[in-house]
This record gives structure tokens, C-alpha cells and sequence, in this order.
């Protein structure tokens, strides 16, 4: 099995194997490049596995306040069925956002495991 013949930051040849006849492995491969930004910036952009799970709490502490102030008169019943609906809406777009996530990040495992196993192939076929 080909290694990669790019060169890294510390100036040591890269240790990946090379994915085509190219000699470049994925992580430095130019075919790639755009994909690599593509993955860094939608990582950059999530912000942790976090920020859905507090916006979900916002929401559920908003809608609980909301119902309290509605029990107590404070809100008017109709204000508050239009603003729990905008509050259900956003709710909905929050949970679609983190399974769509949640499909992305899986996908990308799943190809990266893809990837192994071809690789462990090629190196058993090649006596490695």
C-alpha cells in the first residue's frame, strides 16, 4: 500500500495511505480540498453538541412561562396561543436542524469506516 507523499506542517512525511494513484491521501489530496473546507466550516458553525439541547431548555422554560402567565392574567390567552405557536414552529425547526446533524455526522462515520475497511482490504489482497 502506496503512503502519502505530501509533506507536513512539521516537515515529516504525511503516514497516510495514498487513496489513489495519485499519492495523495484524503487529508491532502486536492480533489478533496473543497469537501475539507466544507467539513471544517460546518464544524465551526455547529458550536458543540450543546447549543441544541439549551435551546430546546430556552423553549420549554418559555412556553412554561408563558402557560404561568396566562394562568395568573398576566397574558392574554389569545397573544399567548399565537406566541406558543410561533414558539412550537421554532421548536420544530430546532429539532430538524439536530437529526439532520445527527445524519450528517453519521454519514461521515460511516464513510470513514467505508474507507478503512477498504483499506484493510487492499492491504490484505497486497500480503500487508
Amino acid at each position: 500500500m502506496a503512503k502519502c507523499t505530501a509533506i507536513t506542517r512539521g516537515g515529516d512525511r504525511c503516514k497516510g495511505i495514498a487513496i489513489d494513484s495519485s499519492g495523495y491521501c484524503y487529508a491532502h489530496h486536492p480533489d478533496h480540498e473543497q469537501d475539507r473546507r466544507q467539513a471544517a466550516r460546518k464544524g465551526g458553525k455547529r458550536g458543540g453538541r450543546g447549543r441544541p439541547q439549551a435551546e430546546l431548555g430556552d423553549i420549554k422554560q418559555r412556553l412554561s412561562d408563558l402557560a404561568s402567565d396566562v394562568l395568573h392574567g398576566s397574558v392574554d390567552r389569545g397573544t399567548a396561543a399565537v406566541a406558543s405557536q410561533v414558539l412550537n414552529v421554532y421548536l420544530r425547526a430546532v429539532s430538524v436542524e439536530l437529526k439532520a446533524t445527527e445524519q450528517l455526522e453519521l454519514i461521515e462515520r460511516l464513510e470513514s469506516l467505508e474507507t478503512l475497511l477498504e483499506q484493510r482490504k487492499e492491504e490484505r489482497r497486497h500480503g500487508a
